[in-house]
């Protein structure tokens, strides 16, 4: 049943005087929608039985064979056109047919592989095939439905993305609404439950939503309201300000006649939980393994499966079979054409620090939230290498964000590299509302453009109605809200706290961020006291400039303790073990089950630790003498593993292949 805006401005009523329920959100939405006209208004329109306004489908036509995220605006003229009764049928199908809607031979213009666009592209091709009778490609179906499956049963790669999830879930919707095929239609009604359910668990409330993310974008820290994914939040919740006209994603929800009010119900005001998010680029293999090689590669790349050394070979397969080289999504890997493919899996590890960390899949994310503030923050996400668009901490406070960020120190924020709002990510250890920051950057390469190590606050000053400092601490208070920094040091980089690159000596550096509230605390005097109490710890064992060493560092606030002891195998071990192969005798190699390595003559008190290519610990063994040890790797997944043998006198490396 349509809303009567005719009824409405008859009577003179305003909505918003007992806008309490989903759905008189929704109607109200629906009436600034079509009142304060932008670009989205067609849309509801569209829902209202009215006009569309020629003069935006102009404008989208106008850039059809153009515009590089010409999906975003597919995805309104797909839903206006359902949502006419045919009336626009013959124009807007006629412009939608201009373009492709998967990967091609030499198209360098749009970007099939992000999952937001995967979504879009995939949706929109396969309801214009069920409304116009068009012919697909031979593995739509079964990617689409797949596609759905893996958003269903693990959840979204660009998990948290204010950025990203608004036009996500614009894709999904229109499969929900409009989709004749039964499974897709419900496949898709699920996946759009589980995006915005977890959406809600970060959203304090004032309604603000500052999630730690795989992928996001500097401004939307910069303010809580007035964006896409805050009017998605009022809708399903009532928090924050009423929106005064519709977004793209706002306009897709309050069109919907999917009644989502049960959604908006699973906000709660404190929460204390882990998410475990997706699954292992290993296990990835195993999911994709029945999709066709184009297909498969796509959906390593939607969950940041690039230049991995596990995936390299598919990728430059799939650049050179359809001539992508000159994308510009990957002009960073632009240089490395050319080379013999049997080389590429050595340079990608070779250049591990960024070929790895761009993976966004099997993620562990750390969530507090206690009304007014939240805390969020990814665990142990590729530490020490390089950043692409991930947010690996960040704490609510009210309306306003807190959070450091590493590379070139920048007072407009809003400016920074947003490929890169991170040059190189942390170590992030949380415990309910107390974070222990740890920043140790890899060296880089040189043909690796991210050397700036400065670590800088964003701190906004003037959303804090008092703000103190205690030596190495800063505290802010926004109303009931409050937040510390601890600060690694108390110095300032282009009026920004922060701390510049680190001595060769002293290679790395360690912040904490800790939210209050009265609530948990008291007043923000009370909050104060326990924060002159906290105890902050910070050791180096044996640092050198090649990064070798031991970092250790801890805080205990209130009861609370977060610590961690970061070891790593400096780059000289990792120079030697390129130039010279396996220093320890690992056979066989590759192994599918067993292997052993020798523990050479002379070791005494030895550790034996293997790690993964996230370098992630996956066994360990201690006060290990000379001889045989065999290990079982039966369980462990496909890949490559690097093998560390320690004792006080010497470091021996290996890299073992695992089948």
């Amino acid at each position: 049943m349509r809303f009567s805006l005719t009824l409405l401005f008859a009577t003179g009523l305003s909505i918003s005087a007992f806008s309490q329920s989903y759905e008189e959100r929704r109607q109200q939405h629906l009436l600034y929608g079509q009142a304060n006209v932008n670009d989205h208004t067609n849309v509801i329109l569209g829902y209202n039985g009215q006009p569309l306004i020629q003069e935006y489908l102009d404008s989208i036509y106008s850039v059809m064979l153009t515009k590089s995220t010409i999906d975003f605006d597919i995805q309104r003229l797909v839903r206006a056109m359902f949502l006419s009764n045919g009336d626009y049928d013959s124009q807007i199908v006629s412009n939608l047919n201009l373009v492709p809607y998967w990967v091609n031979d030499s198209d360098t213009l749009h970007g099939y592989w992000s999952e937001n666009h995967t979504c879009m592209w995939m949706s929109a091709d396969w309801l214009i095939h069920e409304r116009t009778g068009r012919p697909i490609d031979a593995t739509l179906e079964q990617r689409l439905k797949h596609y759905l499956h893996l958003k269903v049963d693990y959840g979204f790669y660009e998990f948290f993305s204010s950025t990203y999830f608004p036009y996500t879930l614009c894709g999904l919707l229109n499969l929900a609404d409009f989709a004749e095929d039964v499974e897709i239609r419900g496949l898709a009604e699920q996946a759009t439950r589980r995006l915005l359910t977890e959406v809600l668990l970060v959203v304090n409330d004032e309604g603000a939503f500052y999630p730690a993310a795989g992928r996001n974008y500097t401004s939307k820290y910069s303010s809580a309201f007035g964006q896409n994914h805050s009017a998605i939040v009022y809708l399903l919740t009532g928090l924050g300000p009423e929106p005064q006209e519709a977004t793209q994603g706002s306009s897709f929800l309050a069109t919907s006649d999917i009644d989502f009010s049960d959604v908006g119900t699973t906000w709660t005001a404190e929460v204390d939980t882990v998410l475990s998010i997706g699954h292992t680029l290993e296990e990835g293999f195993v999911i994709n393994q029945e999709l066709s090689h184009a297909d498969r590669v796509m959906m390593q790349w939607s969950c940041g499966g690039y230049f991995h050394p596990l995936v390299v070979e598919e990728t430059v397969g799939l650049l050179e079979d359809s001539n992508m080289w000159g994308h510009v999504d990957f002009a960073l890997l632009a240089p490395l054409a050319g080379f013999p493919p049997d080389y590429y899996p050595t340079l990608a590890e070779n250049l591990s620090a960024a070929s790895m960390s761009t993976v966004i899949s099997g993620q562990d994310v750390h969530i507090f939230k206690n009304n007014g503030v939240t805390l969020a923050s990814i665990h142990d996400f590729h530490k020490g290498k390089v950043g692409f668009q991930q947010w690996p901490v960040v704490a609510g406070v009210g309306t306003a964000a807190v959070y450091p960020a590493s590379g070139p120190a920048t007072p407009e924020w809003d400016t920074r590299n947003r490929d890169n709002a991170n040059e190189h990510l942390p170590y992030v250890g949380q415990s309910a509302n107390v974070a222990l920051i740890m920043y140790w950057p890899e060296t880089m390469p040189e043909i690796l453009p991210f050397n700036n190590k400065d670590v800088t606050l964003h701190w906004p000053d003037d959303a804090f109605d008092e703000v103190t400092e205690n030596g190495n601490w800063l505290l802010g208070r926004q109303g009931e809200n409050y937040v510390a920094v601890r600060r690694a040091c108390t110095g300032q980089i282009e009026g920004l706290w922060g701390c510049e690159t680190p001595t060769p000596e002293v290679p790395g550096q360690t912040w904490v961020l800790i939210v209050g509230n009265e609530q948990m605390h008291g007043s923000f005097s009370s909050f104060s006291n326990l924060i002159d109490q906290a105890q902050f710890e910070e050791l180096w064992i044996q640092p050198t400039g090649s990064g070798d060493g031991t970092y250790s560092a801890s805080i205990s606030f209130n009861g609370n303790d977060v610590s961690y002891d970061w070891t790593r195998l400096g780059t000289s071990a990792v120079g030697e073990l390129q130039e010279n192969g396996n220093q320890i005798s690992i056979y066989p190699n590759p192994a599918s089950d067993v292997f052993t390595i020798e523990v050479p003559k002379g070791m005494q008190e030895t550790s034996i630790t293997v790690t993964n290519a996230l370098g992630q610990q996956v066994y360990r063994k201690g006060s290990q003498g000379e001889g045989r040890v065999s290990i079982g790797a039966q369980d462990w997944p496909a890949g490559i593993y690097h093998i560390t043998l320690d004792s006080d006198s010497e470091r021996l490396v290996g890299k073992l292949v695992k089948q």
